[in-house]
């Protein structure tokens, strides 16, 4: 099968290196409230729940002055909901229980694959000029002589989770293109989230190597980089079930913002390093844009892949 361009980087060789991103699937006992309220909310007309896989421990953090914005931009409460791991912000927004969320380009194909009715805004990016898009890398610990993926055989190798897309998808399709199975030929360990999986690498005793996105990477001094591949931008999504009016609301907010314009609307929150660090600017993407992930998953027959 041939892959289709990532529209941002057409003509690059994205698959060329290595790795993969983030995602997930579901577990409904992990989403707020019983059922959806009338008028295609996930709890009532004043309220926005926000879901978030929790890919680190800073995860609320980082996005509670994009929080704070929708808000503002709203008039609603916006409620903070993060998912025990992947496979349960799926099944939540299966179920209609989050009304605005941060996806992977995995989880979001996952849960649309599943039945969720979303709808992509944007990507955020972190540095001016940037396109939607990151990097999910292949690591080793600082002091490793393995060199290269094929290296990666018979070694105990930290994913992130099982419909992580930086974290296992594009890893798994890197290492089966580096004549390594993934399902046969390693030992494969899921550390949950990107940091830990960072972690687990550099201490170098539960897992030999492994994968992870990049923002993780770069703040450990433990581990190296030995190949890496540039994956779709993470969406944010609302789901298709809101009313018109909301839904042009959150569009018109989240499709293309910079930090500066969220500090305009009042959100002094947005003024730290710490949100300056993860975020520049939202781009628009749409689901076109994440059907390299849906080749990605004819390619692996990834079981997460499947609705």
């Amino acid at each position: 099968m041939k892959l289709r361009a990532l529209p941002a980087l057409a003509g690059a060789a994205i698959l060329a290196l290595g790795l993969a991103a983030c995602s997930g699937s579901a577990d409904a006992t992990d989403a707020p409230g019983d059922a959806p309220s009338a008028g295609g909310y996930a709890v009532d007309e004043n309220t926005l729940v926000f879901g978030v896989v929790p890919d680190s421990v800073d995860t609320e953090t980082n996005y509670q002055p994009l929080m704070d914005y929708i808000a503002e931009v709203t008039g609603k409460t916006v409620e903070y909901h993060e998912s025990t791991d992947y496979a349960a912000l799926i099944e939540a927004a299966v179920a209609g229980k989050v009304d605005v969320a941060s996806f992977s380009g995995f989880t979001y194909v996952t849960a649309t694959n599943n039945g969720a009715k979303l709808t992509p805004i944007s990507s955020i990016v972190t540095e001016e000029g940037q396109e939607p898009g990151y990097y999910s890398q292949a690591i080793v610990p600082a002091d490793s002589d393995i060199s290269s993926l094929e290296d990666f055989a018979g070694k105990k190798i930290c994913f992130v989770d099982p419909s992580s897309t930086s974290g296992y998808l594009f890893p798994s399709y890197n290492l089966i293109e580096a004549g390594v199975d993934p399902k046969a030929d390693i030992t494969p360990v899921f550390a949950g989230k990107h940091d830990v999986s960072v972690q687990k690498v550099g201490e170098g005793v539960e897992c030999e190597a492994g994968f992870a996105e990049d923002s993780e990477v770069e703040k450990s001094d433990k581990v190296k980089v030995i190949a890496e591949t540039m994956v779709p931008g993470a969406p944010l999504v609302y789901s298709s079930s809101l009313p018109d009016d909301v839904a042009q609301q959150l569009v018109d907010a989240l499709g293309e913002v910079t930090i500066d314009d969220i500090i305009a609307a009042g959100v002094d929150s947005a003024d730290s390093d710490a949100f300056r660090s993860v975020f520049f600017a939202t781009k628009p993407v749409d689901d076109a844009y994440y059907d390299l992930i849906r080749d990605i998953c004819a390619e692996t027959d990834a079981e997460q892949c499947q609705g």
